[in-house]
């Protein structure tokens, strides 16, 4: 396996465990963050220490002009891109539906599915047979929350998390026959900091009896996922959405 990934907030999370799984496939990484460039430093680092290749950009996906930049810094620093990994998003502060202001609610609205949408346009235009590229594949991050709905804590991430869904189905159809697979991942409770930081450090803990399997899955789990999707052993799967969430 070898090629370039672009993944979207890849500092820490299920984001940088897939980075650092794509460098040991062989793939050239762009690590992309928003704010924690020690952490995306990190994890660049450890790329390179391995052997791997591997770039950092910061850019906030829900910029289109930032996205853009990114875009020409991997067509320049590694090469034509392959594969792409819509993973970043945020929840917002876990609340009631009407406790949502009108900027929070935009911003959870804009990290999820715009940026996803301007990232996808991008690889698009690159990868498609359509535009003179030799097809790849893009894998976007969804969550168990599109399908349980997030009452009482993030309504508006779980409905981002519905429009990834309806992105990956009919993103797949428009250019499976250009040469790009697109599916998704859609996690049930991972152990990251996407919980703590919307005020619900204790929810892992609390949830686990409502796990069949009785357990929080890992973000490396996620990144097997991600990558298997990425692979040529799912050569014949597009629009199909992988849950992880051990039975939940």
């Amino acid at each position: 396996m070898s090629g370039v990934a672009l993944i979207t907030g890849s500092g820490r999370g299920i984001g940088a465990a897939t980075a650092k799984l794509a460098a040991k496939r062989g793939y050239a990484v762009c690590v992309n963050y928003l704010k924690n460039e020690q952490r995306a430093d990190e994890v660049v680092a450890g790329i390179r220490a391995g052997g791997g290749k591997a770039i950092m950009v910061q850019a906030d996906t829900a910029n289109e002009d930032e996205v853009i930049r990114m875009f020409e810094r991997v067509d320049l620093e590694l090469g034509p891109i392959t594969a792409l990994v819509n993973n970043a998003g945020i929840t917002g502060r876990a609340g009631r539906l009407e406790s949502f202001d009108a900027a929070a609610i935009r911003r959870v609205l804009d990290v999820n599915v715009t940026g996803a949408i301007f990232c996808s346009q991008q690889a698009v235009k690159r990868m498609s047979t359509k535009h003179g590229g030799k097809g790849g594949a893009i894998v976007n991050v969804s969550s168990l929350a599109a399908t349980l709905g997030g009452a009482s804590q993030w309504i508006p991430y779980a409905a981002a998390k519905g429009a990834i869904n309806s992105l990956t189905t009919g993103l797949a159809r428009e250019v499976a026959a250009e040469g790009i697979r697109v599916n998704a991942i859609s996690p049930g409770l991972i152990e990251t900091e996407i919980h703590a930081e919307a005020g619900v450090g204790d929810r892992l803990q609390k949830v686990i009896p409502m796990v069949p399997m009785q357990r929080i899955g890992t973000a490396e789990e996620c990144a097997e996922a991600i990558l298997w999707l990425m692979s040529n052993e799912a050569a014949y799967m597009i629009g199909t959405t992988l849950t992880l969430s051990g039975g939940r």
